[in-house]
């Protein structure tokens, strides 16, 4: 008989996956940002999202989409192809997982420099989501995501494009943390019961459990990172903007939890899937 073959994921499929699952959940990731830059407390987020609809348009609901995708294709290429490259080669392509804490230290360091490498990405996303709440006259205006970049280069300078990559990088450590390293080990631990096999309810189920721990790790960072991003020069630095946020009492570190949690959640569920999808059909085969 001839020896037991699997399929590895090929090192750039965890951002064709993140591409995947960001087009279907764009849309909740611009209202948890309108949420996250308001001042006080004025909606919710169906709320939001109805304000969004009604005053430029359904589509409007997209803004900000090529930069979504560039994010997707910097940050979690980078995060995954760590990641995932690393922890084939130290298991050798055989069954023995890593220890958690292994993965937890290689989650942190796959997905803290995936944060620096996607922060002028997710600069100009969280300004294209963001650029409709402002006056006409402030107003941007990117043409996609690579203008925005250009722009940004150009007039700003390069210290600009990397605004919050402290926190960018913080959390990105964080939610890979999360998702990556918390979805190995639930789908170790459920794949142990021996009730389930390795399946598509193994990889929702281990997916959903991963998007809850990335969601709640990493929302007060989300909070300052995008407060960061979108000023125009209020704030000093990381202390002085966790400062003001601070003003708005300690659940002012988790506005915008739910919606958060909302798209997080779905956005972790969708990437595993397709990222399973992909390794199965289109994997490397290694004995």
């Amino acid at each position: 008989m001839g020896e037991k073959r699997k399929r590895v994921s090929r090192w750039y499929f965890g951002g064709l996956a993140s591409c995947g699952a960001a087009c279907c959940t764009h849309p909740l990731d611009l209202v948890k940002v309108h949420l996250q830059t308001q001042q006080e407390v004025r909606m919710r987020m169906l709320g939001m999202a109805g304000h969004v609809i009604r005053t430029d348009g359904f589509l409007a609901l997209y803004n900000g989409l090529s930069a979504s995708l560039c994010r997707q294709l910097t940050y979690s290429l980078t995060r995954f192809a760590i990641y995932e490259t690393v922890r084939d080669r130290a298991t050798g392509g055989s069954d023995r997982p890593l220890p958690f804490y292994q993965k937890v230290l290689l989650g942190a360091f796959g997905g803290f420099t995936g944060g620096f490498v996607g922060t002028p990405a997710d600069m100009v996303n969280v300004r294209m989501q963001n650029d409709m709440k402002l006056p006409t006259h402030l107003r941007r205006n990117y043409k996609h995501a690579v203008d925005g970049i250009f722009r940004v280069f150009r007039e700003e300078g390069l210290k600009k494009l990397f605004s919050g990559a402290t926190m960018a990088s913080s959390r990105g450590a964080l939610v890979t943390i999360g998702q990556l390293a918390c979805y190995d080990q639930a789908k170790q631990l459920v794949l142990a019961t021996g009730f389930l096999s390795d399946n598509f309810l193994t990889h929702f189920l281990s997916s959903f459990i991963a998007g809850g721990c990335a969601t709640i790790l990493c929302q007060p960072l989300d909070v300052l990172k995008t407060r960061l991003m979108n000023s125009q020069g209020e704030y000093r630095g990381v202390l002085h903007c966790a400062m003001v946020t601070s003003r708005l009492g300690p659940l002012g570190f988790y506005k915008g939890l739910v919606p958060a949690g909302i798209r997080l959640v779905p956005h972790t569920v969708l990437t595993f899937v397709f990222l399973e999808q992909l390794r199965k059909h289109f994997g490397l085969e290694v004995t």
